[in-house]
């Protein structure tokens, strides 16, 4: 047999390949040198390797498990004569990137014009909330059903649900009772997520998902999709590509949509069957009120009975897991450092506790009920929204990354930034660190979130972005600080939360890892969350 044809076949196979690699490479080289060329901020850069020997010495100081947004303000300690933005050319292991930490020039894509989101955002969402979503959606899809859900979000409507959210409160503190007469360490951040899981199903759905004490399909499937998610800056290609992964979500998905299915099935037969009683409900859950608007957008009737519209029903069904995967993220994330920055701060502690005596009073069984009978009493607690802030500040959850567009440029004092072919990430960390824009940039300091305008420590305005600005900023976030406000002034006067890295690494048998000194620095699990989900122990006060 004559082999000839099948070598020259793979050789040309291969010399393609290699051709196209080659124009690839010429292709985004040139572009950063055009960029460089032009005066643009960037590291040095190299035409054979762009910066990936930048950002591979940067990871080498850094722990494997690292957040992402930090690597800003490494490359500001690395080259701190660089002005932002900055460009990093990271092909072909990445899109290239012009990284932003400044407001006013957040402002200009996020809020002046919205970029879109990116794709890469797009296939890291979609296969777990489905493609029809609030996160990815574009144009005039997405400002229809935003519309359809704000209603649902607003606070007014946030603080007929209270009475429920302190239900699952109640059911956080219990569980911390319990972990404390058992004097053992656990993962905060794991407990942590479980109740605001359930907050989430019980505003959304009316329903008690009781991911505190047990589990069904739907939590049983969020949990192993959490679990199969890529972590952070994985290079292990096994776990990074893991060709098992895309069944497991399709898997969980479905289980997922089965369970959601017959929930809404059920949802929309009682409300059907109550009528106008339903109509009239104040407490409705934000389900409900998505019903009504999209109803009356359709020009229909609400009150009139009817089968679920489909169109609906699926929208519906991707916006549950959507709230349920990014709302959990953030208010577990943030009621863990609450924690540990209290722990380490024992003097804002006491500040806290003090406020809270003075709104509540003294006696802690009682909170829950006041709570419950007169909502707007939480308006009262300004040192504890300090304290939620400055912990956003400090840990912010997330960040927004777009993809720039032909013809649009960041303006930076009249030097114009090519976005077209670049994603453009607006990092909150980077601007919530910049010393240019927080006197004492690292210090816990409540106490600027009361400063009156005028004083050193008073915010600028645009620099804190943990929920981002513009039309696309996060739907729920009041749901976030009403949920906090909720929970910490029901367990921050009755527990103590210890913060166990050390003994944590000696039962693992490692060297402890930092990022600026701090062990409980953020990786990169969904959202931004404490490192190794936050060991602890919790002891009565």
């Amino acid at each position: 047999m004559d082999v000839r044809p099948i070598l020259w076949t793979l050789g040309l196979l291969v010399l393609g390949i290699v051709v196209t690699f080659l124009i690839k490479l010429y292709k985004a080289r040139m572009m950063f040198i055009q960029f460089r060329r032009q005066g643009l901020s960037m590291p040095p850069h190299s035409f054979l390797l762009g910066h990936l020997k930048v950002v591979n010495d940067l990871l080498q100081r850094l722990p494997d498990d690292c957040h992402p947004h930090y690597y800003l303000e490494a490359l500001r300690q690395d080259y701190p004569d660089l002005s932002d933005p900055l460009y990093i050319d990271l092909w072909p292991f990445g899109e290239p990137m012009l990284l932003v930490g400044t407001p006013d020039i957040a402002f200009q894509f996020t809020q002046e014009h919205s970029l879109p989101k990116l794709k890469a955002l797009r296939e890291y969402v979609e296969p777990l909330v489905g493609d029809k979503n609030l996160l990815t959606m574009e144009g005039k899809e997405w400002k229809i059903w935003r519309g359809i859900y704000n209603p649902g979000f607003a606070t007014s409507h946030l603080m007929t649900l209270v009475p429920g959210i302190v239900e699952d409160a109640l059911d956080f503190s219990a569980t911390l009772r319990k972990y404390a007469n058992l004097a053992g360490m656990f993962k905060l951040e794991e407990l942590v997520t479980r109740v605001t899981v359930d907050v989430i199903g019980r505003v959304v759905l009316d329903t008690k998902l009781k991911a505190q004490h047990t589990e069904n399909d739907f939590v049983a499937g969020l949990r192993s999709q959490l679990k199969w998610l890529p972590i952070g800056n994985e290079v292990n290609p096994w776990k990074k590509w893991n060709p098992i992964r895309p069944f497991v979500f399709r898997y969980n998905t479905r289980r997922m949509d089965r369970w959601l299915s017959k929930t809404l099935d059920e949802r929309f037969t009682s409300r059907q069957s109550l009528g106008e009683a339903a109509m009239l409900k104040r407490s409705k859950p934000v389900i409900d009120l998505a019903l009504d608007t999209y109803l009356l957008g359709q020009g229909l009737d609400e009150k009139t009975v009817r089968p679920m519209d489909d169109t609906f029903k699926t929208m519906s069904m991707n916006q549950v897991k959507l709230f349920l995967f990014a709302g959990h993220d953030t208010t577990s994330s943030t009621l863990c450092y609450i924690y540990y920055l209290l722990q380490k701060n024992p003097q804002i502690q006491e500040k806290l506790q003090a406020e809270l005596d003075g709104v509540f009073g003294t006696d802690l069984t009682k909170t829950a009920n006041i709570i419950k009978e007169n909502p707007h009493v939480l308006n009262k607690l300004s040192y504890t929204v300090a304290v939620i802030k400055e912990t956003l500040r400090l840990f912010p959850p997330a960040s927004s990354v777009r993809i720039g567009e032909p013809d649009f440029f960041l303006n930076v004092n009249g030097v114009q930034y090519p976005t077209e072919g670049v994603a453009v990430w607006s990092i909150a960390r980077a601007s919530h660190h910049n010393p240019s824009f927080w006197p004492e940039t690292e210090a816990f300091i409540p106490e600027r979130w009361l400063a009156a305008e005028g004083n050193p420590l008073y915010p600028i305005r645009g620099a804190f972005r943990p929920f981002e600005f513009g039309p696309r900023n996060c739907i729920g976030q009041e749901l976030v600080m009403l949920e906090i406000k909720i929970i910490v002034a029901l367990t921050v006067r009755e527990f103590i939360v210890d913060p166990s890295y050390a003994e944590f690494d000696r039962r693992m048998g490692r060297v402890s890892k930092t990022v600026n000194g701090e062990r409980a620095y953020q990786v990169l699990f969904g959202s931004a969350k404490p490192a190794d989900g936050m060991p602890c122990r919790v002891r009565m006060r």
